[in-house]
């Protein structure tokens, strides 16, 4: 493994095991939305959202129905253009220190490899590339729409195709599948990917 990621975002997990497995990855602060503590501690929120005030936050929850809940809590409740939205892929499997697999029987941030996870947030370790990427990306919600990818009947399956085939859970919104697109690919990639 390389030298750990000098991450200059805060970066917000669900739990502590979330947080020990990117102690591995990265150096920076890491913070915990304490599963769905986060819905009770209003303190926590305010948290998050006094830094967002400061600096962009990175989210990371994980692939599961609690991640996506907790992710769309969050999303409601800082402003999109402060969070970064990372996902991790839905892999099938059992957390090491679990006796049994999670409910949908999938990995979560604790479970997945420290390389997927050191190239996830490797973009990240230079704050200028970032903002010039976002800023660069022209993809917007009408080239999700020309392509198919909202607005007709079988978006969602179509979106579900291409989440797959980038590493991303299934049944994301189109407004989180656009955010994620715009920080993994470049707009020619994205047009390559579709196909134009």
């Amino acid at each position: 493994m390389e030298e750990k990621l000098k991450i200059p975002y805060p970066v917000i997990v669900e739990g502590k095991y979330d947080r020990q497995r990117l102690e591995c990855v990265m150096a920076g602060k890491i913070l915990t939305t304490d599963g769905f503590g986060v819905f009770k501690k209003k303190e926590l929120l305010q948290l998050f959202r006094t830094l967002s005030e400061k600096t962009p936050l990175i989210l990371l929850t994980d692939s599961d129905g609690a991640g996506k809940l907790i992710r769309s809590y969050l999303t409601s409740a800082i402003p999109k253009d402060r969070l970064i939205q990372l996902y991790v892929p839905r892999i099938e499997g059992k957390e090491k220190r679990k006796a049994a697999p999670s409910a949908e029987g999938i990995l979560g941030v604790e479970g997945m490899e420290q390389k997927l996870l050191f190239d996830l947030l490797s973009p990240y370790a230079d704050p200028q590339a970032v903002e010039k990427r976002l800023m660069d990306n022209p993809l917007s919600k009408t080239d999700l729409y020309l392509d198919g990818l909202t607005g007709r009947p079988d978006s969602k399956i179509k979106r579900d195709e291409l989440a797959e085939r980038l590493g991303l859970p299934s049944g994301m919104t189109p407004s989180a599948f656009l955010s994620a697109l715009r920080i993994l690919l470049s707009y020619e990639e994205y047009c390559s990917l579709v196909g134009r």
